[in-house]
C-alpha cells in the first residue's frame, strides 16, 4: 500500500477543499492515487460541500423538541432563507434535534450520531451537495430537571418545532405538570421578546459585567461629582443594569407590571407546591454570526472601469 505522506493530502487538499481527514481517507482507499482520491471525493460529495465551505451561513432553522423533563434546542444554519422552506432540510433540522435529546449538546458528539445508516455529519454533507448551498450544524444545548417540565416555544414557527427563535424553559417542581406547563409557556413567551442574557445575578458574565460597571464609573466621573455620590450613582445603574439581563429581575411581559420572580412566586402559591426557573435556553438565528454584505453595484462599477 503506497505511503500517505503529508505532501499528498496538501496536494488533494488543493485541488478539492476538502477537510483533512477525509483526503486522508481517500487517499488510503485509492492506494495514494491523487486523481481517483479525487473522484472518491466528488462521488462522496464531500469535495462540492467543501466548496462551498467558505460561504456565509446566517440563515437556516432553530429547532426545538421537549420530552416531559428534558429539552433540546438546536441551530442549523444554511446561506439562504429559501433553504428554511426545503422539506428535506427541514427533516434533517428535527431529526439532529430529536436527536440532542439522548446525545446531549457536544456538537462533535452529535456529528457522529446515527441518522439510519449515515452518521449526522455524513449526512449534512449529503444535504449540502443535493441542495447547493454551505450548512453548517452550529450549535445545541439540553435543559432537564428531576422533577417538573421543561418546555419550548418557537416564535413565528414555520411548523411545529421549527422557526427562527427558540426557547427552552426549564421549571424544578412538584406542582401539577400541566399548570407548570403553562406557567413555562408564558415565561419561554416572555424569554422570547425580552432576550435576558442571565437567569439572576449570579450567572451573569463576569466580564459583560466588570465592562458595564468601568462604563458607569467613567461616565459617573465625567459629572464632576464626589466619589461617594459617584459610588451611589453606579450601584442604582447597576440595578438598573441586572433588570434588563436578569430573567428573574425583568419585568415580566406578560402583564407589563411584575418582576419574573415574583411572578414566579404567585405561581408556586396558586399551586402550593415551590417552583423554581432551573434554567432557560433562548436561540435566534444567526445572531452573532457575521453576515457577508455584498456591494454588487461596486462589483460592477469595478468590472466596467477594469
Amino acid at each position: 500500500m503506497a505511503e500517505i505522506t503529508a505532501a499528498l493530502v496538501k496536494d488533494l487538499r488543493e485541488k478539492t477543499g476538502a477537510g483533512m481527514m477525509d483526503c486522508k481517507k481517500a487517499l488510503a482507499t485509492n492506494d495514494g492515487d491523487v486523481e481517483a482520491a479525487v473522484d472518491w471525493l466528488r462521488k462522496q460529495g464531500l469535495a462540492s460541500a467543501a466548496k462551498k465551505s467558505g460561504r456565509t451561513a446566517s440563515e437556516g432553522l432553530v429547532g426545538v423538541v421537549t420530552n416531559g423533563t428534558k429539552g433540546a434546542i438546536v441551530e442549523v444554519n444554511a446561506e439562504t432563507d429559501f433553504v428554511a422552506r426545503n422539506d428535506q432540510f427541514q427533516a434533517f433540522v428535527q431529526q439532529v434535534t430529536d436527536l440532542t435529546i439522548s446525545t446531549g449538546e457536544d456538537i462533535e458528539a452529535l456529528k457522529i450520531a446515527k441518522i439510519g445508516a449515515a452518521t449526522v455529519s455524513e449526512t449534512l454533507t449529503t444535504l449540502i451537495a443535493t441542495i447547493g448551498e454551505n450548512m453548517n450544524l452550529r450549535r445545541a444545548s439540553v435543559l432537564s430537571v428531576g422533577s417538573g417540565v421543561v418546555v419550548s416555544y418557537m416564535h413565528s414557527a414555520l411548523k411545529p418545532g421549527l422557526g427562527k427563535i427558540g426557547v427552552l424553559v426549564a421549571l424544578e417542581s412538584k406542582g401539577d405538570a400541566a399548570t407548570l406547563e403553562a406557567l413555562g409557556k408564558q415565561l419561554a413567551m416572555h424569554v422570547a421578546a425580552a432576550n435576558p442574557t442571565a437567569l439572576s445575578r449570579a450567572d451573569v458574565n463576569v466580564a459583560d459585567l466588570e465592562r458595564e460597571k468601568n462604563l458607569q464609573i467613567e461616565m459617573a466621573r465625567s459629572s464632576g461629582r464626589p466619589e461617594n455620590i459617584i459610588e451611589k450613582m453606579v450601584e442604582g445603574r447597576l440595578r438598573k443594569y441586572y433588570e434588563e439581563v436578569c430573567l428573574l429581575e425583568q419585568t415580566y411581559v406578560i402583564d407589563g407590571e411584575t418582576k419574573v420572580a415574583d411572578a414566579v412566586t404567585k405561581a408556586a402559591k396558586d399551586l402550593g407546591a415551590p417552583v423554581t426557573v432551573a434554567g432557560f435556553r433562548r436561540f435566534a438565528l444567526g445572531e452573532g454570526i457575521e453576515k457577508k454584505h455584498e456591494d454588487f453595484a461596486a462589483e460592477v462599477a469595478a468590472a466596467a472601469g477594469a
